[in-house]
């Protein structure tokens, strides 16, 4: 496996190596002991959650505030989604800068989001299969995000705003100035 590192520290993309012949392919999603190694770092994951988007569909941002606060480790198994992650690490020198990465099912990259960050992702495909691994359990009491569309992050969703699908709870986030952070 490959490691690519991103402008903002421990936010990693993952790219598998790959063996492909006249069946078809065949790659290591995950193992445990492998990443790691790779990173130095272990995690937890204890939930995988999938979901089915159609074009335009922007899911988040979203994330959970602490105790419950998640990492996750995302891939495609169908189609393409432009998916991004906003630091919210207090300390950080990176607070509210964000990483966008392009994951399909033909590039096979996954992308590793620590705590302390709010994840989303846009459908660039037709339609998109999206899945990913959690540290944390889902808490409904615990759930945050910040609004797709906030100018001070900027996030470009590679949709035309006319195109954008967005469930009734995600329009109603807040921008970044206004949200609740307790990690």
């Amino acid at each position: 496996m490959k490691l690519i590192k991103t402008k903002i520290e421990d936010l990693l993309i993952l790219e598998p190596k790959v063996f492909t012949d006249s069946r078809g392919y065949f790659f290591e999603s995950y193992n445990k002991k492998t990443l790691e190694a790779l990173i130095g770092k272990e995690y937890n994951f204890i939930q995988d959650n999938e979901s089915k988007s159609s074009y335009g569909v922007i899911r988040g941002l979203h994330y959970q505030l602490a105790p419950y606060n998640q990492a996750k480790l995302v891939r495609v198994l169908e189609g393409k989604v432009y998916d991004a992650a906003v630091d919210l690490r207090r300390d950080s020198p990176t607070f509210g800068e964000w990483v966008g990465v392009e994951l399909s099912a033909e590039n096979k990259r996954q992308f590793l989001i620590p705590k302390g960050f709010a994840h989303g992702y846009s459908v660039l495909s037709e339609t998109a299969v999206f899945t990913y691994k959690c540290d944390e359990y889902y808490h409904p009491e615990a759930e945050a995000g910040i609004v797709y569309s906030d100018p001070s992050i900027g996030i470009d969703w590679k949709i035309p705003e006319e195109d954008a699908k967005l469930s009734e709870k995600d329009k109603l986030l807040p921008e970044l100035k206004n949200i609740k952070i307790n990690f």
